[in-house]
């Protein structure tokens, strides 16, 4: 049964909201393509069972975002596996050890090549069991179903389909893309938070049709059928385009009656809708992208590696096999050691070609051990100690949340440290998605103390206390500040402590002169009333009582009208209670004490982007109309009347300080009107909000403007769109060390420029370069509703901006001339499409800063890929949100915040931290470690292969290639195991070039990442030809020395035991020296490791030599009883690994002395304590080590300094230099305003006499 009508319709309140809005051309145009191509899709309202027939048959409910299933995995992750060079290798090296031309046993070769595979798929499957166990948490969930016959029953996502009814309650999520039918609301509203798709906080507005209002009981339902005809499955989040067949009516359909997947019902206790699209047809699944596998650049060069050692070693077996031929075919009758009369098929002189081929295979598999199959082994082991280090460190950990950081796949450690740009969310990312009332200007005085996070940061780079920033914020213009002191005249109103309150949500503002009711000492005590009063009635805000607790909080549309309702309230002007057609507010009487006054709302004309301000014109208890007006400064300010601008100079100079803080800020004013002035222009405004057709919105506006004129300023807010902690300073650190920061968000742009500006990636002087399309010649040419007349226009005006965004960066040609490109998602639509995608990104690479805002999550993706795929460079995408996963899994690194959003970032992303400023110690400290550490182990690790493997190579060389190894079978199958992979470990886990304080102190050191230059090809060759020379001396210096000692009594030379062992001995010892001199940093750790591998060497020799000689072979007794009496085998043991290191060490001094690196000069400055010795020295080498940059605190305090010193050079006496905030003011104005007004007023660069370029406007 229908509700009855006695109920407060909340929609009122939206007298010409977008809601009642008709259609418009455009949208008619695509209602009457319903049916055609992309509109084909038709639903059948409670009747899901006949979409499970042909045609239809469309998908369910099911979502799944893992990367493998029961039937893919063996084969997926195989693929994965062997996409390894070396792993193909060993494959192929195994199947080949099961014929009886391997020189090694079958199990020896196939059991490493199974445990490293099976290893790495097991945490393969881990990692994706994570992912499937999320899915069937979200899969899983309750919505209540229409079962037939008005019952409503709980059914698992899942297992809703394409056409059910479902009914949703207070604070749950939607199960699909649902048409909203009707609300517990009799005007069938309801409040929709999209924070998981666009990254918006503020509650969205959804209406239903009329036709569907009064299906408001789970009755209405038994008898309820309808056909919907609509678009098919697509990205868009903001557009929809359908119809409803329903009652023999057709009734169109857009995006404000859609209820998307992953939004929130807030505020309205349940709607009922109908399921149009389902599981991975849903827009938020369409604009997700398949969870994509990762490789390292490293790894990825590392593949190449083994390419050319596998053509070496390929080389090398055609060599040995080619001379075997060749002997075996002249030589071999004269071997007769060989029976000769009875060869085999292996060294038959007269097939000699099929013995080189048969040999051929032997020496592939005998010289393996250039190309490492444990190494892959090791770098996992690594990378899992790594990830520890990082989960464990505790200056990553958020107390508050109790949330540590988190490695959540360690494949991609090393690439933390080649990040070149960073692609970020801001909601929830960069702040912590609320809003803060901290200062305001009334009749021209400037009030509040409080401290933006900015504005500390600035003081702290400028050496001055943040603490002393609270008694200059209200210092009166005439006053300085000069080293944290106060100096003018002193202020009227003694500096007293206030005590200390509970901090409220929404309101960080101090100042004893206006709270507590001081006000009304103040000199102008009627403006800060109305000041006041302004904020507590010119809003859309509804209040919610909480039953338990009593407190009251607000619903508002943003974040910012919530702060003001909030703001008002603490200040004695608190908003009670909204009617249909008034608000009720508790303020302070004549005598002070509060008293309720009712304000009738005659009118409200809402907020939007191109009006930037709303109005409500209310009528109080007296009968006197008013209209309270707030808006963007320079809006207002166009609408003062001549007696209205008296503050209007003062507030001017609050909103540039303003800005400068990073402060968003709005002015108030008003303006009292006569009752017969009233009456003439409701009538014009009504007949215009009831005019049907295109030209309604044109007339609302004129009719606005009508009334909106003659304002009186009263003063500003300045809200902090709050960062999170050490946003700006994190900011600061990454811009220093080089890293390039974007912002991609789901905001609006005056909120991102505005966020720009608080973390310092924008700066006053800064040119921004805005490509849009809310321009009049667009909205002209939508009016007449051709599509392929709008995107012609459109494309070519995004192609003419681009062209202008060059050419304006083209004449700015000086570094000091920063510029910031912004675009908008809608610009976004051509400008990535393939003929334009390039200039987009020529120009956002020439550009300081790039902010992206209203842009889709497929949008975010696509842009990530084209920085990715554009630049060659690492990209790295952060964010919390589920609308950041396909940016987040598309960049190369993908970091999750899990914050307030849920964890669906978090779920896909590679690492996951609590908080922004994080990221500065996993990228600074973390990722530049660990690239470092992974680059020099892989460079090791083949030098140290090479050195061995290649005297295998010279031993077959001396013995005719006969495929007889020089060591024992255990000595080689232990090599790479025991005797030198541990000092390897240790250098990859521990190994520190400078400490962590010292990274972030010098952040230009990161750059060695993203240069690449511990993993360039000339660093790789220069360490393998390291290899060969070491396997040289330890091979010929060992054969010489053991060709003229005797090591038996009856004057024997010594045999291939001796020799083998000896040999080995010097390899274990050279590998082990030249690992220690790599190192910069020792603990016990990597003293145990290292010399213990040398011990562990010895004591295998003397215990394997005890076994068995059945079993020990040729190392039975050979230390005990014939090395260690050997004063040639000590005497070699010292020679071969002094010879070997010797060049690194010459070369390393050489470097060090005459082209040392960033890291080699701070390594000398710490270990001779020059910072304190000689302190100029480490403070240049400070300035050294931060990267030019125009992002960051630090560039916008420098960018200040040196427009200071340009208006002292250019002016001379400072006593002429032009009023300070006059600039910026006017700056800041051409941003607020739309981007054709914008130009107009940007700064114009002229030639002065003396040769600098100033600006003029």
């Amino acid at each position: 049964m229908a509700r009855g009508k006695n109920r407060v319709r909340f929609s009122k309140l939206y007298t010409w909201a977008g809601c009642f809005r008709p259609p418009s051309p455009l949208e008619r145009q695509q209602s009457m393509s319903v049916g055609g191509p992309g509109f084909s899709r038709v639903v059948f309202c409670n009747k899901s069972e006949l979409h499970l027939q042909k045609p239809y048959r469309y998908k369910g409910n099911y979502v799944s975002t893992t990367k493998y299933n029961a039937l893919t995995f063996f084969p997926k992750a195989l693929f994965e596996q062997f996409r390894r060079v070396a792993n193909l290798y060993f494959l192929l090296a195994a199947t080949l050890a099961l014929t009886p031309v391997s020189p090694y046993s079958a199990a020896s070769l196939i059991a490493p090549l199974v445990f490293v595979v099976g290893v790495s798929m097991c945490k393969e499957a881990l990692e994706d069991w994570r992912r499937f166990r999320q899915d069937n948490e979200i899969n899983n969930r309750s919505v209540n179903v229409h079962v037939g016959g008005g019952k409503f029953e709980g059914r698992e996502w899942k297992k809703v389909k394409v056409g059910d009814v479902v009914k949703v309650e207070k604070d749950n999520f939607f199960p699909a893309d649902l048409l909203m039918l009707s609300s517990s609301f009799p005007d069938g509203v309801c409040y929709v938070e999209t924070m998981n798709l666009d990254g918006e906080t503020n509650l969205k507005l959804k209406k239903s049709l009329e036709r569907t209002v009064e299906l408001d009981e789970d009755e209405e339902f038994s008898n309820f059928h309808g056909k919907i005809r609509c678009e098919d499955p697509n990205t868009s989040l903001y557009t929809f385009v359908g119809n409803l067949e329903y009652n023999e009516e057709t009734l169109p359909l857009g995006p404000q009656q859609i209820l998307l997947r992953d939004s929130k019902l807030r505020n309205t206790p349940f709607i009922y809708g109908v399921v149009i699209f389902a599981g991975h047809e849903t827009k938020v699944m369409q604009n997700a992208t398949d969870p994509p596998s990762k490789r390292s650049r490293i790894e990825r060069k590392m593949d190449k590696i083994i390419y050319f050692l596998f053509a070496v070693l390929l080389l090398i077996s055609v060599v040995g096999s080619v001379v075997f031929a060749v002997r075996t075919k002249f030589e071999m009758p004269n071997w007769w050691y060989l029976r000769p009369d009875d060869p085999t098929m292996y060294y038959d002189p007269k097939n000699a070609v099929a013995a080189g081929l048969l040999h051929l295979i032997t020496a592939l598999i005998l010289y393996g051990y250039l190309i490492p199959i444990s190494l892959y082994v090791s770098i996992e082991l690594v990378k899992v100690l790594q990830a520890r280090f990082i989960n464990n460190d505790i200056k990553m950990y958020h107390p508050e949340t109790d949330k540590p950081a988190r490695a959540r796949t360690s494949n991609l450690n090393e690439e933390l440290g080649q990040i070149d740009t960073i692609l970020s969310d801001k909601t929830g990312t960069l702040t912590c998605n609320q809003m803060e009332f901290i200062k305001c200007s009334i009749a021209g005085t400037a009030y509040g103390r409080g401290v933006t996070e900015v504005e500390k940061a600035t003081a702290r780079r400028l050496g001055k206390d943040p603490r002393m920033l609270e008694d200059a914020s209200i210092a009166e213009e005439g006053e300085s500040v000069v080293n944290g002191s106060v100096n003018g005249s002193v202020t009227d109103i003694e500096m007293r402590p206030m005590p200390e309150k509970p901090h409220v949500k929404g309101f960080n503002f101090k100042d004893e002169r206006i709270q507590n009711g001081r006000w009304v000492d103040q000199p102008n005590p009627e403006e800060i009333r109305m000041f006041l009063r302004i904020l507590a009635v010119c809003h859309t805000a509804i209040p919610e009582v909480d039953e338990e607790t009593g407190t009251m909080t607000y619903e508002a549309e943003s974040p910012d009208e919530a702060s003001f309702v909030v703001a008002a309230r603490e200040l004695g002007f608190e908003f009670l209670k909204r009617t249909q057609s008034s608000v009720i507010v508790q303020e302070p009487g004549p005598n002070g004490a509060p008293v309720q006054r009712e304000y009738k709302i005659l009118n409200l004309l809402e907020f939007n982007s191109t009006r930037k301000r709303m109005s409500v014109v209310v009528r109080d208890e007296s009968g006197q109309i008013l209209l309270m007006c707030k808006g963007a400064d320079s809006i207002i300010y166009d609408r003062l009347g001549r007696n209205g601008k008296g503050f209007w100079n003062a507030t001017k100079g609050h909103l540039a300080k303003y800005g400068d803080a990073g402060l968003r800020t709005l002015a108030l004013s008003y303006r009292r009107l006569e009752n017969a002035e009233y009456e003439q222009w409701n009538q014009t405004f009504t007949k215009a909000k009831t005019t049907i057709g295109p030209d309604r919105d044109e007339l609302l506006d004129q009719a606005s403007e009508l009334i909106e004129r003659d304002l009186i300023l009263v003063g500003a807010t300045a809200v902090e769109d709050k960062l999170q902690q050490g946003v700006p300073e994190c900011i600061d650190r990454l811009a220093q060390a080089g890293l390039k920061i974007w912002v991609l968000t789901g905001d609006k742009q005056e909120t991102a420029i505005n966020i720009g500006f608080a973390c310092s990636l924008l700066r006053q002087g800064m040119h921004q370069i805005v490509i849009g399309l809310e321009t009049p010649e667009m909205r002209a040419i939508e009016e007449n509703g051709d599509k392929s007349q709008i995107a012609k226009a459109a494309r070519e005006s995004i192609t003419q901006q681009l062209a202008s965004g060059h050419h304006q960066i083209n004449l700015d040609t000086e570094d000091d001339n920063p510029h910031a490109l912004i675009i908008d998602g809608k610009s976004l639509m051509y400008a990535l499409e393939d003929d334009l995608k390039q200039d987009l990104l020529k120009l956002a690479t020439q550009c300081a800063s790039v902010i992206c805002c209203r842009v889709s999550p497929k949008q975010k993706a696509l842009i990530t890929r084209l920085v990715k795929e554009g630049t060659g460079k690492a990209t790295l995408g952060i964010g919390d949100g589920a609308n950041d996963v396909g940016m987040i899994q598309e960049a190369d690194i993908g970091v999750g915040i899990s914050g307030v959003e849920g964890m669906q970032a978090v779920m896909a992303s590679d690492f996951s931290i609590a908080q922004f400023r994080f990221l500065e110690r996993l990228l600074i400290v973390h990722g530049h470690w660990c690239y470092k550490r992974i680059a020099l182990m892989i460079v090791y690790f083949f030098y140290k292969n090479i050195t061995f493997g290649l005297t295998l190579f010279y031993y077959e060389a001396f013995t005719t290639f006969s495929g007889q190894t020089a060591y024992n079978d255990w000595y080689t199958s232990l090599f790479n195991v025991f005797f030198t992979s541990l000092p390897v470990i240790a250098l990859g886990v521990f190994e520190q070039d400078v400490s962590s304080r010292v990274c972030l102190q010098f952040p230009a050191l990161y750059q060695q990442g993203p240069k690449n230059m511990f993993f360039t090809w000339t660093r790789i060759l220069g360490w393998m030809a390291n290899g060969v020379y070491s396997s040289v001396v330890a091979f010929f210096f060992t054969l010489a020395a053991f060709e003229i000692e005797a090591y038996r009594k009856d004057g024997q030379l010594a045999g291939i035991e001796e020799l083998g062992a000896a040999m080995y001995t010097c390899v274990v010892w050279v590998v082990n020296v030249q690992v220690a001199l790599a190192l910069s940093y020792f603990t016990w750790i990597q003293h145990v490791f290292i010399w213990g591998s040398v011990a562990l060497w010895y004591l295998f020799l003397v215990v394997y030599g005890a076994i068995n000689p059945t079993l020990s072979t040729t190392a039975y007794k050979v230390f005990v009883e014939t090395l260690v009496d050997s004063p040639m085998y000590w005497f070699i043991t010292i020679l071969v690994p002094i010879a070997c290191v010797l060049p690194y060490c010459v070369y390393q001094g050489y470097q060090r002395m005459f082209h040392p690196m960033d890291h080699h000069l701070i390594q000398e400055i710490h270990y001779l304590q020059k910072h304190i010795t000689e302190p100029e020295m480490y403070k240049q080498e400070r300035k050294k080590a931060v990267q030019k940059t125009h992002q960051g605190f630090s560039s916008r305090v420098q960018a200040s300094m040196s427009l200071e010193k340009t208006k002292q050079r250019f002016y001379g006496d400072s006593n002429q230099v032009p009023e300070q905030n006059s600039m910026p003011s006017m700056e800041r104005e051409g941003r607020n305003l739309p981007r054709q007004e914008a130009e107009v007023q940007r700064p114009h660069r002229i030639q002065s006499s003396a040769g600098k370029k100033v600006y003029r406007i």
